[in-house]
């Protein structure tokens, strides 16, 4: 059929749209049902990381460094950015919970230690309540894929005999809380990506 001369730049555009419909169907178009719920996780995760459950100036601080980690069953965050690249949205949300559940379990620990030596547990309250909404999240993000949850984890803990030694795990665990955030800071948001979730 011959095409009027008039009409062939019209034809050349619907071709090209044609063309623009097909290149941009063929990229992934499935949006995560998990997108409104890697955000919340961030935010909570980066609360963590600007707690502290103690109150100490930088130079009492000084004083703790080299001191022997006595809390053997917190999570050893120990992690490559290489290592982004090979997770998976359902192994390491389960692995999160995991984790969290064991902050959460210390930092309870240590605020019922605390106030049995009449201290306050303000910090480790807060911290615990924002443990508690992270493993929440992920809990329902975990049924929301149809995964399973996995159990919390258990720990046989220390007797907390004075003040000084719950300030010392109290150091302990604020350490190992600011590397289980920004680790899984990254994490969250890789997976976000990963699951073409839009930026806001």
């Amino acid at each position: 059929m011959k095409i009027p001369h008039d009409s062939a730049p019209c034809v050349l555009y619907l071709l090209l749209l044609a063309e623009l419909f097909v290149l941009s169907s063929s990229r992934p178009a499935h949006r995560s049902p998990l997108c409104n719920m890697f955000q919340p996780m961030i935010h909570q995760v980066d609360k963590l990381m600007h707690l502290r459950l103690y109150v100490l100036t930088d130079d009492e601080l000084s004083n703790f460094e080299g001191v022997d980690n006595k809390l053997d069953r917190l999570p050893h965050i120990n992690h490559t950015a290489d290592d982004l690249t090979s997770m998976k949205v359902n192994e390491s949300l389960s692995q999160l919970f995991v984790d969290t559940e064991s902050f959460r379990l210390h930092v309870l620990w240590l605020k019922t230690a605390k106030e049995n030596l009449s201290l306050s547990s303000q910090h480790a309250e807060g911290a615990s309540s924002h443990l508690l909404q992270v493993s929440n999240l992920v809990k329902h993000s975990l049924q929301q894929i149809s995964m399973e949850v996995p159990p919390s984890p258990s720990a046989s803990l220390p007797d907390v005999s004075s003040a000084f030694e719950a300030l010392q795990y109290s150091v302990e665990i604020s350490e190992r809380l600011q590397v289980f955030g920004h680790w899984y800071k990254r994490v969250l948001r890789f997976l976000k990506t990963k699951s073409y979730c839009l930026r806001h």
